[in-house]
């Protein structure tokens, strides 16, 4: 006997506009589907264990079954099925009014694709890819009649009984035209794979050829026993993956396997892991992995993947972590997270404010004890953390307060120091006549080679700071602690950066600057060189070119998108003409040609050592000073 009827609908021709909506990630539909097979094979092992359901449950595992000819793709469960009375309340009522739901309050909006099974929705996304689609399923419960219901993609429904012999049930989708790329067995693996290889129950596609033990025991020339190849079931997932274990339960091994199972195409081991287990007060599970980020950001993002009780949901967490852990890799799984709302209210969300503040403390606790457990390890895997831990103080008060005990300076002798062990050692030489600390660092100890070498001659210490975010991580600190700045060691001469009471005289008069002031104002460029003298060691250089600290941080920071930066800030640097140094002296005693010649080679050099003469100007260079050597 048929029961025909009509789903009751408000929203006019909703199937057509279901189909369209979700058009630019219909794949969808299959994580929907097989999600449901899940919870309906996961309430049959809880009727069986309060001792609803009597006997063996037998195999429990999910199919998903491709058939091209007929054009038909079946997602078949052995769960708890349903009555015609079932399939009437939860198919054709409850299903259908979330579908109306969804469609009237989301239509059009940004990432409604990933919430669609959390208005009941998942059912009826089989309609995005199918124009034809029937449920075939027997209940659990003793007696119950096997029922087919079928639609058309319309209102419209036909329910009749059948004949079915095993418990569960299949949902056939007879593939639309429009959509026969879900009959191909690679895009359905590709889906099983991106969405569902970590769910609790196992599913089953097709079979694949695997070479076993012959089980006759025959052996080789060898004395080892033959190997057959044999047809077995192609279970694409993990059903018990790493982070729904204890940690008790796993070795260092095991995250790292799991890791690799994550991301098989990549190459580097994490640094280490942090399991997350929380039950209250609220549900958090997995496994966040340290890569090794070196001077790289960009390219690490989107590698947390979240899932909802083990179901893939997405891998853009902005809204649920701070954003200096999204440089993180691994698994988050929480069902408390919301997913049917909006970016804006998941940031708002008390249970999603809750999970980002465990999971900040948690990463700051790990490093905290991390460097008090092991403080040589944690220095040599510094260079690999620190762009994460300037990123998390960068943007997060609540990290910065804890990471600051921890936080580590370098410097160009390879040594190691929290800021308060750095003050101690350089507070009573690197301290201006103002009481005020002052930090000497260089971006790179090759570059800046000559100015920390310098420097070090002077009994002063350069710290390395390499990372991309420099400029904002160093602005940062001078905000935080008091009483100190940081000077690039080559953003002026070391007498300037450090200013003492005493000053060296000048072996120059004022008439003899005056007179090699436009020596070197012709061998430069005006608008990008200011020429000034000042009186330094002998030791030292005879030209130095300096760069206001803060004019270079406004450039760096404004190739780096700094907020708020409008306009180019233009190039200048400082000539440092040292009166003291016997070549610059000499100029004057020689010809008019000569004289620019040599100081034109003099500000060569001073450039050459910043890495600033190039092209034709590094070309004439070479020839001049092989003229002067000849």
């Amino acid at each position: 006997m048929a029961t025909k009827g009509t789903v009751n609908v408000q929203t006019e021709n909703i199937f057509p506009l279901i189909k369209k909506f979700l058009y630019s990630d219909h794949e969808i539909f299959l994580r929907e589907l097989i999600s449901n097979a899940v919870d309906a094979t996961s309430k049959l092992k809880v009727l069986s264990g309060s001792g609803e359901v009597k006997g063996d449950l037998g195999d429990l595992k999910i199919e998903v079954i491709l058939d091209k000819e007929k054009g038909t793709l079946t997602v078949r469960d052995k769960g708890i099925g349903m009555t015609e009375e079932e399939i009437q309340k939860y198919i054709n009522q409850i299903a259908f009014s979330g579908a109306e739901e969804f469609v009237k309050k989301y239509e059009g909006k940004e990432g409604a694709e990933q919430i669609i099974g959390h208005f009941g929705l998942g059912f009826y996304s089989a309609f995005m890819v199918a124009d034809k689609v029937q449920i075939r399923t027997l209940s659990y419960q003793e007696g119950s009649q096997p029922v087919q219901w079928e639609s058309e993609g319309n209102p419209e429904f036909e329910i009749t009984d059948i004949e079915k012999e095993n418990r569960g049930t299949d949902i056939v989708l007879y593939i639309a035209d429009d959509s026969k790329e879900f009959l191909e067995e690679a895009r359905i693996e590709g889906i099983l794979n991106k969405y569902c290889k970590f769910l609790p129950v196992e599913i089953k596609f097709g079979t694949k050829t695997t070479f076993e033990e012959d089980p006759s025991g025959e052996k080789d020339e060898d004395g080892n026993v033959k190997r057959v190849e044999v047809e077995v079931d192609n279970i694409i997932n993990n059903t018990a993956p790493a982070w729904v274990k204890s940690p008790s339960d796993l070795k260092d091994e095991d995250y790292k396997a799991f890791y690799r199972e994550l991301y098989p195409m990549s190459f580097e081991e994490p640094l280490f892991n942090i399991h997350l287990n929380v039950d209250y007060p609220f549900n958090l599970t997995g496994i966040l992995y340290f890569p090794r980020l070196k001077e790289t950001m960009e390219v690490q993002k989107n590698k947390i993947q979240l899932y909802s009780n083990q179901v893939f949901i997405t891998d853009s967490v902005e809204e649920i972590v701070p954003e200096f852990l999204t440089l993180l890799h691994g698994v988050i799984d929480s069902p408390d997270i919301p997913l049917n709302v909006s970016r804006s209210y998941l940031q708002s969300d008390n249970n999603v404010k809750k999970i980002s503040a465990h999971i900040t403390k948690k990463v700051a606790d790990k490093l905290s004890q991390m460097f008090k457990d092991d403080r040589k390890d944690f220095e040599s895997k510094w260079d690999d953390l620190k762009v994460f831990v300037e990123y998390g103080m960068l943007t997060e008060d609540k990290f910065y307060d804890k990471a600051e005990k921890f936080a580590l300076f370098k410097n160009a002798k390879e040594e190691y120091f929290t800021f308060d062990e750095y003050k101690e050692k350089i507070a009573p030489i690197q301290t201006d006549k103002n009481d005020k600390l002052v930090i000497l660092y260089a971006n790179s100890k090759d570059a800046h080679h000559q100015f920390i070498e310098s420097a070090e001659d002077r009994g002063y210490d350069v710290l390395i700071f390499d990372s991309p975010l420099t400029p904002h991580y160093l602005q940062k600190l001078e905000t935080k602690l008091d009483n100190v700045s940081f000077a690039r060691v080559d953003s002026d001469t070391l007498d300037n950066l450090i200013k003492k009471e005493d000053e060296l005289p000048s072996k120059l008069t004022d008439e003899q600057k005056e007179k090699l002031k436009p020596i070197f104002e012709e061998v430069v460029e005006k608008d990008k060189f200011q020429i000034a003298f000042e009186n330094m060691s002998e030791k030292d250089a005879p030209i130095v070119i300096t760069q206001p600290e803060f004019m270079r941080r406004m450039q760096e920071q404004q190739k780096l998108g700094g907020a708020g930066m409008v306009g180019a800030f233009p190039e200048m640097y400082e000539l440092k003409v040292n009166t003291n140094h016997p070549l610059v002296g000499s100029i004057l005693n020689k010809k008019k040609d000569n004289r620019q010649k040599m100081a034109k080679q003099l500000c060569d050099l001073a450039m050459l050592s910043q890495g600033m003469l190039q092209g034709q100007e590094l070309t004439k260079f070479i020839k001049r000073s092989v003229d002067l050597m000849n």
